[in-house]
C-alpha cells in the first residue's frame, strides 16, 4: 500500500492524517491520501491566488506549452496510470486506457484553443473591442466515474484561460490524480495547479471559500443544487455538469444485428456509470422483440469481473453507496413484478461491488428504473408505437443531458434530434465528445458548458474597451 501526497504550491505534501482508498473489485485498501480540511485548503487557495497574479499576464503561447507538458506527462506514463486507475476505479483495463489516453488527447487538443478579441465598432467616432480576461482562482470538484478525464477538463481550460486552480478529486478515486500531480509538479509553475484530497465535507468549504472566484463541478444534480446555493453568497461563477436520464430512440429501419452490440455498450460501458450513457432505450414495436432478444443474447457473452483480469468487459460498481442504490432499484423492479431479460440476481457470498448485467423488458414509464438515473449496469428496454409519442416520452424528464437516435434515415434522425430537449444528441453513435464542441445540459442536467471555445469562455469575463476618437480632452 502506498501513501500519496497532495500538490500545494509546487510541493508534494501531507498533513499526517489519512483516508484509505479501496479497490472496488475486492474491497481491499490499495492506498492512502491526506485527509485535508480548512488549513490545507487555505494554503492551496493562497498559493493559487499568488500564482494568478503572474499567470494571468503570461502569453497564450506560454500557457499552451505548459498544458502540452501536462498532456505529454500523462501520455508518457500511460501504462502505469491506467493500471492504477483500474485498481481504484474498477473499470476494465481497456476502458482505463481509453480514459488515460483520452485525457492526454483532450489536454493537447484544448491547448490550441484561443479567445480572440472581437471588434464591436471601428469607425470615425469609436474603436470598441471585447477581450476575455481570466476569472481568477478556480475550485474544481471531480467525480469518481471518470476521475482523470474530468480533472483534465477542469485543469486545462482554467490554465489556458489564464486562471489558476485548486482541484479536489473524489475521496473514492484520488490515487491516479495524485500520481499525475507528482508527474506534473515541475511542469506547471508553482501554485497554478493545486490538488488536495479530503472527505465530501471539503467540497462545501471550496464552494464557499471567499478567495475562490469560480466553481466547476461534475456530479449529481442534488449536489449541484447545493453547490449553486453555496456559491451564491459571493456570486461565484459556476459550471455544473450534472445528471442525465438519457434516452436512445431506435427506429424500425435500424439494422438489428449491427445496433444490438452498440446499444449494449451505450448503456454498459464503465458498468453504466456514465452521465451520458443510454439510461432508457426506446425501441419501435416492429423490431422490439428481435432487438431486445439480440441485446440480451449479446449480454451473455460479456464477462462481469475484476477489471484487471483479461477478458473482463464490465467491472464492479465503484463504491458501496452506489452499489447499494443500484441493488435497491433492481429490487424495486422485482417487487413490482417487472420482467427481466437478464440479471436481477446477485451472489451474496463474494466480495467486490459486482452487479450482474441486468436488462428489463418493457417496464412502465413510471417505474423507478425508467424515471430515475440508475448509474449502474441496468438497462430498461421500452416499446413505442409512433415518433411523436416517443419524443414526448423521451422529453418527459427533469434531465436533459444527452440522447441518441438510431436509424438508416439520417435526415429523419436529425429531425427527431432537433425535437429532443437535451444538450447533445447523436445519430447512430454514442458518447462521442469533441474537444472543440460545447458540452452541457439542459433543464436540471447542468449549468454552463465544457469543451470548445464555449467551455473556455466559462473561465473568463468579457471586458469591453472603448476608445473615443477625436475627443476633446
Amino acid at each position: 500500500m502506498t501513501d500519496y501526497k497532495n500538490l500545494i504550491d509546487g510541493e508534494m505534501v501531507d498533513n499526517g492524517e489519512w483516508l484509505e482508498v479501496l479497490n472496488p473489485a475486492n474491497e481491499q485498501v490499495v492506498g492512502r491520501v491526506p485527509a485535508c480540511g480548512k488549513d490545507e485548503l487555505d494554503r492551496a487557495v493562497a498559493a493559487a491566488r499568488r500564482a494568478f497574479k503572474v499567470w494571468k499576464k503570461t502569453s497564450a503561447e506560454e500557457r499552451q506549452k505548459v498544458v502540452q507538458g501536462i498532456a505529454a506527462a500523462i501520455k508518457d506514463n500511460a501504462d502505469e496510470l491506467y493500471r492504477l486507475l483500474t485498481t481504484e476505479q474498477g473499470k476494465p483495463h481497456a476502458q482505463a486506457q481509453q480514459e488515460i489516453y483520452g485525457a492526454a488527447g483532450l489536454a493537447a487538443a484544448q491547448s490550441t484553443l484561443t479567445l480572440d478579441d472581437v471588434i464591436n465598432q471601428d469607425d470615425d467616432t469609436r474603436l470598441s473591442r471585447t477581450r476575455r480576461v481570466p476569472v481568477g482562482v478556480v475550485g474544481g470538484i471531480v467525480p469518481w466515474n471518470f476521475p482523470i478525464m474530468m480533472a483534465i477538463q477542469k485543469i486545462v481550460p482554467a490554465l489556458v484561460a489564464g486562471c489558476t486552480i485548486v482541484l479536489k478529486p473524489s475521496p473514492f478515486t484520488p490515487l491516479t490524480t495524485l500520481r499525475i500531480a507528482e508527474l506534473i509538479k515541475d511542469v506547471v509553475p508553482a501554485g497554478t495547479v493545486n490538488i488536495i484530497t479530503g472527505e465530501d465535507s471539503l467540497g462545501p468549504m471550496i464552494t464557499e471559500h471567499p478567495d475562490i472566484d469560480k466553481i466547476t463541478f461534475t456530479g449529481s444534480t442534488a449536489t449541484g443544487k447545493k453547490i449553486m446555493e453555496g456559491a451564491s453568497g459571493d456570486l461565484k461563477r459556476i459550471t455544473l455538469e450534472l445528471g442525465g436520464n438519457d434516452a436512445s430512440i431506435v427506429l424500425p429501419d435500424a439494422d438489428v444485428e449491427k445496433v444490438a452490440e452498440q446499444l449494449f455498450w451505450s448503456s454498459f460501458s464503465n458498468a453504466g456509470q456514465v452521465c451520458i450513457a443510454a439510461k432508457r432505450v426506446y425501441i419501435h414495436k416492429d423490431i422490439y422483440e428481435d432487438l431486445s432478444k439480440a441485446i440480451a443474447e449479446y449480454a451473455k457473452t460479456v464477462v462481469v469481473g475484476d477489471g484487471s483480469q483479461q477478458g473482463t468487459g464490465v467491472g464492479p460498481i465503484q463504491n458501496k453507496k452506489q452499489y447499494e442504490r443500484v441493488l435497491e432499484l433492481i429490487q424495486d423492479a422485482k417487487d413490482n413484478g417487472y420482467k427481466f431479460l437478464t440479471g436481477g440476481d446477485k451472489d451474496p457470498s463474494g466480495t467486490g461491488y459486482y452487479v450482474p448485467i441486468t436488462i428489463l423488458d418493457n417496464p412502465p414509464e413510471d417505474a423507478r428504473i425508467v424515471a430515475e438515473e440508475q448509474f449502474g449496469p441496468v438497462m430498461p428496454l421500452l416499446k413505442f408505437d409512433s415518433v411523436d409519442e416517443v419524443i414526448e416520452r423521451a422529453n418527459n424528464s427533469e434531465y436533459g443531458l444527452a440522447g441518441a437516435v438510431w436509424t438508416k434515415d439520417t435526415d429523419k434522425g436529425v429531425e427527431i434530434a432537433e425535437q429532443l430537449e437535451t444538450g447533445t444528441v447523436w445519430i447512430n453513435e454514442f458518447m462521442h465528445l469533441s474537444p472543440f464542441a460545447p458540452f452541457g445540459g439542459h433543464k436540471q442536467s447542468g449549468f454552463g458548458a465544457e469543451y470548445g471555445v464555449d467551455g473556455l469562455k466559462e473561465f473568463t469575463y468579457p471586458q469591453v474597451i472603448t476608445v473615443k476618437r477625436d475627443a476633446a480632452v
